[in-house]
């Protein structure tokens, strides 16, 4: 009797280890739900998954398919293309939110349609964080909010203390500055905007904002056009913080237009501290023409969304054995920022 028991146990297991094995998957179809195409720093996001999908693939003898969607800064597009990526029964859904209080449409129409999900680079607002993100049990991969701005105040100080002629140019002792901000309600955007001169200011630089926060939306062109008329406004500004090197280059293609941060030798420049180090921004500081910038780093982000996404589609959990330091909240892991010096692209 004992004989036949061990023998219908030992078939038992047979049969479980056989099904588990005729559930594995060789292809995982995945929709990407992206704020807009055309940012830079998004951009490096999108190619770090699309270089990512392949390694990974190659690694757990899987194929990953990624499509993506452009919502085009829009959340009533970003809602009509959840719609067809429910339509397509992908096995996962990867999201950028278009905006950060927008996501809990997005989230009961995956959750109904029992399709699992995590966020992106833009985290759901502190409002809706808890419901679309920890109530689902789904997650986020970003950065510190505030680590960006921190570091944006820590290569002043640095600048300052080195050669504080070089930034205080009508030697006031004081710095004048203006703030450029991506938008009002984003958390990326208002840490950097906050802790940038709060750490400059708590490190002993002095600092003197010329106007209001200037909300140019990410935007190249928006903040050349902000810029033109704010420099003619307040010719004595000695420095500009930018959320993001895209807004930078445009501060910086508004003060050639008045002979500064040309790059060429003789002529004058004032200081001009990005975020993201695209290359765009680096060629910049190469060049002379903007004095540093945060690196976002792009491709751990695109790394980190793929093998978080595959670790919980074959395991069942977002980063038990990843090399991923989860956050307090339990549901959520950041990419670290790093300093870009015109010393350190040398």
């Amino acid at each position: 009797m004992k004989k036949l028991v061990a023998l219908v146990l030992a078939l038992v297991m047979v049969l479980s280890v056989s099904a588990v094995f005729a559930e594995a998957k060789s292809e995982y179809n995945v929709d990407v739900l992206v704020w807009k195409f055309d940012d830079t720093y998004g951009s490096s996001v999108r190619q770090g998954m699309m270089k990512w999908k392949e390694i990974v693939g190659d690694e757990l003898g899987v194929k990953i398919n990624l499509k993506m969607y452009d919502a085009g800064d829009d959340m009533s597009k970003q809602v009509e293309q959840c719609d067809l990526a429910i339509g397509d029964q992908p096995d996962f859904v990867i999201i950028n939110l278009a905006e950060p209080a927008g996501g809990q449409t997005l989230v009961d129409k995956l959750t109904a349609a029992k399709i699992p999900f995590l966020f992106y680079n833009i985290p759901p607002s502190e409002e809706t964080y808890e419901s679309v993100v920890k109530d689902t049990n789904s997650f986020f991969v970003g950065t510190l909010p505030r680590e960006a701005g921190d570091m944006q105040g820590e290569i002043l100080a640095d600048l300052w203390a080195a050669a504080p002629e070089k930034i205080d140019l009508n030697g006031d002792g004081k710095i004048q500055f203006v703030e450029f901000k991506g938008v009002a309600n984003n958390p990326e955007a208002i840490a950097r905007t906050q802790y940038s001169e709060e750490t400059a200011v708590a490190l002993g630089v002095p600092l003197e904002m010329v106007t209001d926060v200037i909300v140019a939306d990410w935007d190249t062109t928006k903040a050349n056009d902000a810029m033109l008329s704010t420099w003619k406004s307040h010719p004595e500004i000695e420095l500009v913080f930018a959320n993001n090197d895209d807004m930078a280059i445009g501060v910086i293609a508004a003060l050639n237009q008045s002979g500064y941060n040309t790059g060429n030798e003789g002529d004058k420049a004032i200081t001009v501290i990005g975020v993201d180090a695209t290359d765009a921004a680096l060629e910049a500081i190469k060049a002379g023409r903007m004095t540093a910038t945060v690196k976002q780093d792009g491709d751990a982000m695109g790394q980190a969304n793929i093998r978080i996404m595959m670790n919980y589609l074959l395991n069942g959990s977002w980063t038990d054995g990843l090399d991923y330091k989860v956050n307090e909240d339990g549901v959520s892991t950041y990419i670290p920022y790093a300093k870009i010096t015109a010393d350190a692209v040398e």
